[in-house]
């Protein structure tokens, strides 16, 4: 074939390609966002009434905190808190393979993306053979000597005139925001784990200084019992109940603080640190953070937009709709466009010459119509991946309706709870300073003494442990509205 027709032909195949390119269509489903029917509001996200709240609750009531916000952990207004979340996002174990996931479905984005020009590749070649006398009778061995060198550079481009390619890549993208979207459904958890277990902490620290003060005093109470043994005011009976009363408080202590303990290392290795690397800096009690009178927890419909992990669920869905898309493409032709320009001589100093190149233009179908079974089976399994997709999209829908729900009603409850207790506590420490002043001016006896510290310590601890809820049922507010997503 003379240049002048490979020319005329490589320009027609070329437009071929244009027309094709411009006029192809994508075949399969267009994703369209689902409705999620979500409700106008949280049923739960009316405020508490003030006889609900307590006294100290009340004087922190200011604007309402957005629940969306990102780094809500500085909220609370703790130091602690702040640097125990910032190190927890760089060096969290669980966000860095989150990370590299990212990393990965970004690649794989970029190689999707590449499919929708020429694959170009550079060859050469070099080589030199001997045949032997046996395949050339009679020729001279320096005949059968032969050389050859060569060179080309070749480029196929599939033309995507159903939308194969472009369903791939649309495929791809979607995995991309899926990998963002767990990224940051992993950075909610962790954040929000952390803030936990510091309020957990904080907690454990308060109700252990609570079991040692209760234990403090009621010693002073058996050493004025013994006292009062000694000036024969009392029995040893007397002494044997204000003993296991003590002893009782004091085995309170060693599990108080396994669990102080226990939560100083998970915090530590959440941050990326050995167990023991928090204790020197965490291990001093503190007091629990302030905590914000009330949380605007938004729309539902403003929290499905937001949730990573309905993102997450909503953009698998809308990869698993686009390969629908590529395997509805094998029902129709696959073009391919090739060319290769080169060459080739006996010596590589004739590479470049006149006659050594060489060419090629060809046009190739590949067509599965004769496997239409196949081809339909695949259309079918990709369906089936769609419809799973969806219902995983409606399940994380529903699931974090029933995060924000149950956590705002576990919050407005634990709000409740701890100004009982907290009422509670002030009237036992109360009735447990008169138990002891009547008790020294003999108008009671020991076992009413003993009574009111017994209950003082029951009080204390349950207020403690409410508080300690209460602040754990705010950081799960904050949780369920994707607070952290997007630090």
């Amino acid at each position: 074939m003379s240049d002048r027709k490979v020319a005329r032909h490589a320009r027609a195949l070329a437009a071929a390609a244009l027309l094709a390119a411009l006029a192809g269509c994508a075949v399969g489903p267009d994703f369209v966002r689902p409705d999620a029917h979500a409700p106008e509001r949280f049923s739960g996200a009316a405020a508490p009434s003030p006889a609900d709240v307590s006294p100290d609750t009340a004087s922190r009531a200011v604007a309402p905190v957005p629940g969306a916000d990102p780094a809500f952990w500085r909220t609370f207004g703790d130091p602690e808190l702040t640097r125990l979340v910032e190190a927890s996002l760089v060096a969290n174990h669980d966000i860095r393979i989150a990370l590299a996931n990212h990393d990965r479905a970004l690649a794989l984005a970029r190689v999707a993306r590449l499919d929708r020009y020429p694959t170009v590749t550079a060859a050469a070649s070099a080589s030199a053979a001997r045949s032997s006398a046996g395949q050339l009778p009679g020729v001279v061995r320096a005949d059968r000597d032969t050389d050859s060198r060569g060179g080309e550079v070749a480029a196929s481009w599939e033309l995507d005139l159903f939308g194969r390619v472009r369903r791939s890549v649309e495929a791809q993208r979607a995995d991309l925001a899926a990998s963002a979207a767990d990224l940051g459904a992993v950075q909610v958890a962790i954040v929000g784990t952390v803030a936990q277990g510091y309020m957990e902490l904080r907690g454990l620290q308060e109700r252990l200084r609570v079991a040692k003060a209760n234990a403090a005093n009621q010693r002073d109470t058996l050493q004025v019992v013994i006292t009062r043994v000694d000036a024969g005011r009392g029995t040893e009976f007397d002494t044997s109940r204000a003993r296991a009363q003590l002893e009782t408080t004091l085995s309170r202590v060693p599990a108080l603080e396994a669990a102080v303990t226990v939560t100083l290392h998970r915090l530590a290795v959440l941050t990326g640190l050995t167990p023991d690397a928090l204790t020197a800096t965490l291990g001093q009690a503190a007091d629990l953070p302030a905590l914000p009178a009330r949380i605007d927890p938004g729309t539902p419909g403003d929290l499905l937009r937001r949730r990573p992990d309905v993102i997450a669920a909503e953009s698998r869905l809308h990869a698993a709709t686009a390969r629908v898309g590529v395997a509805a493409a094998d029902l129709f032709p696959r073009f391919t466009l090739a060319g290769l320009v080169g060459t080739q001589a006996v010596d590589a100093s004739a590479l470049f010459e006149r006659d050594a190149d060489t060419r090629l233009a060809a046009l190739g179908v590949d067509w599965s119509f004769l496997d239409v079974g196949r081809v339909r089976a695949r259309i079918a399994a990709a369906n089936a991946d769609s419809a799973a997709a969806l219902a995983g999209y409606e399940k994380a829908v529903l699931g974090a309706l029933e995060d924000t729900e149950n956590a705002l009603v576990r919050l407005a409850k634990a709000r409740v709870e701890d100004a009982h207790l907290e009422r509670a506590a002030t009237d036992s420490a109360t009735a447990a300073r008169l138990a002891r002043l009547r008790f020294d001016a003999g108008a009671v006896d020991l076992l009413d003494v003993l009574d009111a510290e017994r209950t003082l310590l029951t009080a204390q601890d349950a207020f403690a442990d409410a508080r300690t809820r209460t602040a754990t049922a705010t950081v799960a507010l904050f949780r369920a509205l994707a607070g952290g997503y997007g630090s």
